[in-house]
């Protein structure tokens, strides 16, 4: 999930960098996916992976884990004058291999409009290189240092939000405070349902422990260990987006999606016939059923990006346990 911050100590920016602090503590959650399934995907061969809808864990025939990777999932419709309309759902992990934004950034390009997540005031101009890092942020703080543990890039860093067919489409700061406290959502609600969800999940051994990090700063390769710990934790939580909800669905993903798809509506009306959307994965389940009920859509193929490696090609394996 991206935010930003004006300079100014306004209630929706505390707002936000609590729900912030809260989304990156509780294992990643932008990246978390709802309903995971284990299945094949008609584009996928490869022996042993796991799978949910917009993520995946590549495995080797030794159950050994290769890679994480995100989903791209077109859906199309023939409009009134015969033309074919495709939106593709593009899933992002906040962190990545600096290849795997380059190939994203090559993708974007094919669109006639890239829509995009950024919780910002209209007309936000993200510089290319994501602009100077303010290192007093502790959400800036903790983006740093997922990087550092993981050797990884940072998304608003790599991704170039320059071009002329990005079109923001999220909430401003200021719409996401009144809907968030209008829901009755808190962060104590957050923190509360992610602990039980955490337990649950260990209990039901479903999770890496805690034992699964310190393990990972002991190994012989402690940077793809750690990868591989975080990884198995984004698929393990299931049902992960359930913990943000409010009394009546939920502000961070529920309504910023419909915001989006308000967006998505007006592009299309303007014309446009080649879209895409790229947001955290956790928001696609809810994307997908507003384009299938909503645009009338159909899902029309998948592809896969890699986006973190979890083992060097001849890296012994320490994972045999």
């Amino acid at each position: 999930m991206n935010f930003c911050f004006s300079n100014r100590s306004t209630a929706s920016n505390k707002c936000l960098l609590s729900v912030a602090l809260v989304t990156l503590l509780t294992c990643f959650a932008p990246a978390m996916t709802v309903g995971q399934e284990k299945k094949q995907s008609v584009e996928a061969e490869a022996k042993g992976a796991e799978y949910s809808e917009h993520m995946r864990i590549q495995r080797d025939h030794r159950g050994r884990a290769w890679s994480m990777d995100t989903a791209i999932t077109r859906f199309e419709l023939t409009n009134e004058n015969g033309k074919v309309v495709y939106v593709d759902l593009i899933g992002a992990v906040h962190v990545g291999e600096k290849e795997y934004y380059d190939a994203l950034n090559e993708r974007f390009e094919m669109y006639d409009s890239m829509l995009y997540e950024l919780i910002a005031p209209e007309g936000t101009v993200i510089p290319k290189g994501g602009g100077e890092r303010d290192i007093a942020n502790p959400i800036a703080a903790l983006q740093v240092g997922m990087m550092a543990g993981l050797d990884l890039s940072f998304q608003l860093e790599q991704i170039d939000y320059t071009p002329s067919n990005f079109v923001h489409a999220d909430m401003t700061p200021e719409e996401f405070a009144e809907s968030w406290t209008k829901n009755n959502e808190s962060v104590s609600r957050i923190l509360l349902k992610s602990m039980g969800h955490s337990i649950a999940m260990q209990t039901k051994g479903k999770g890496p422990s805690n034992l699964s990090f310190l393990a990972a700063g002991l190994s012989k390769n402690p940077t793809l260990k750690f990868r591989r710990v975080a990884a198995e934790q984004m698929m393990a939580m299931d049902a992960g987006m359930s913990i943000f909800e409010g009394d009546e669905g939920s502000t961070i993903i529920e309504n910023r999606n419909a915001k989006a798809m308000k967006i998505l509506k007006r592009e299309i009306d303007a014309g446009k016939t080649k879209l895409g959307i790229f947001y955290g994965a956790g928001h696609l389940n809810d994307m997908q059923e507003r384009l299938e009920n909503e645009f009338k859509m159909k899902r029309a193929g998948k592809t896969w990006l890699l986006a973190w490696k979890l083992r060097e090609p001849r890296e012994p394996s320490d994972s045999k346990k």
